[in-house]
Formats: structure tokens, sequence, C-alpha cells
């Protein structure tokens, strides 16, 4: 069961827009929240569409769109692979190790890189509103 936030956050969003917040977009919230992460739209339509087989995939990748928008959900672009999302609400801040291989994800997070990054931010008289780090190579499984 999702948060009233999400839902809250999400609903304003689709009214401010001046969309109509309907079931199947109550479905893809619910469905993109508790499914894996790094999810690809191909994925998420699947299982939607497993018990709603009336949804189209427009309307899937659609709303994803509006996730990421408002502020629910980061879209992930890696060189040739499929776009990924990830819920970014109720998430610690973390960075991605991605395998150029099989495509893993592998969340990290170091406090002595993010304090680096701040560090680095603060000599060049800058300041960071958001960042992401990501590192590309090969996987355990996959050496």
């Amino acid at each position: 069961m999702l948060p009233n936030d999400v839902k809250n956050i999400f609903r304003n969003y689709i009214r401010e827009k001046g969309l109509r917040n309907t079931r199947q977009r109550e479905e893809i919230l619910d469905a993109f929240f508790s499914a894996e992460k790094h999810i690809t739209v191909e994925k998420l339509f699947a299982s939607i569409k497993a018990k709603n087989p009336g949804i189209g995939y427009a309307t899937v990748h659609r709303n994803l769109t509006l996730l990421c928008e408002c502020g629910l959900a980061d879209e992930m672009k890696i060189g040739r692979q499929k776009t990924r999302y990830e819920p970014k609400f109720g998430q610690k801040h973390h960075d991605h190790l991605i395998c150029l291989k099989c495509g893993r994800f592998i969340e990290v997070n170091d406090n002595k890189i993010e304090k680096l990054q701040d560090k680095l931010a603060e000599l060049n008289d800058f300041i960071p509103v958001r960042h992401k780090l990501e590192i590309y190579g090969i996987c355990k499984d996959c050496k």
C-alpha cells in the first residue's frame, strides 16, 4: 500500500496539469512503487497488462513521464540500453555502479564521496542542487 503522500503528490500534479485522475493512473502508480527498482517501461507495462489487459503501452509510458516530472521517479538512460525508472520518494540518496555487460544496477552510498563532492562545490563557489554518480564497468558475475 502506497503512502498517502505519494498519491497526493501525484494527484495534485495531475490536477495542476489539467488532467483527470483515472483508475489506470492509480494502477500504474501502485504497480510502479511495488515493482523492482530500475524497471523499464516494457516490464512495468507487462506486469500491469497481466492484470488489466485494456491498458496501453503509451498510457504507461506517459504516466512514468508524469511521475518523473512531479519528482516521484527518476529516469535513467544508460547508453543504448532501454531507459529505466526508479522511485525517488522515500528513498535515500544513492549512486549507481552499472554493468556494461548485463545492465545490472548496484546501488551504493559512501559518505566520503558525498563529502568530497560537497567540498569540490564549495571550493568552486558552487551551490549544488542535485547530483548523481554513475560508474560503468563489469560486475562480478560478468567478469
